[in-house]
């Protein structure tokens, strides 16, 4: 059964593992990412906005209504990613 701390677990292994070793510290991989979408289109894309367009873009693949639990782990994954970028080195208030 797919619960919501699987969906987590299965997010936690893909960016704090697998995907870590495979491409690298998530504000690098999504910084090259942007360079990469900036020399295409010009538009001062961060790592962050990187983070928050491939939630977007799995939300799109959720919206065509072929639900998979790949799409909410990886939403899961890119938005814990978007959300350590933006907040590494500040502290968060409580």
């Amino acid at each position: 059964m797919t619960t919501r701390k699987s969906i987590l677990d299965a997010a936690a292994q893909c960016v704090c593992q697998d995907r870590e070793t495979q491409y690298g510290a998530p504000e690098d991989n999504f910084a090259r990412i942007a360079d990469l979408w900036n020399a295409y289109k010009p538009c001062g894309l961060t790592a962050h906005d990187v983070g928050i367009l491939l939630a977007l873009l799995t939300i799109g693949c959720i919206a065509s209504g072929q639900t998979k639990a790949d799409n909410y782990i990886d939403l899961a994954g890119y938005a814990a990613c978007a959300g350590e970028i933006a907040l590494k080195g500040k502290e968060e208030e409580k």
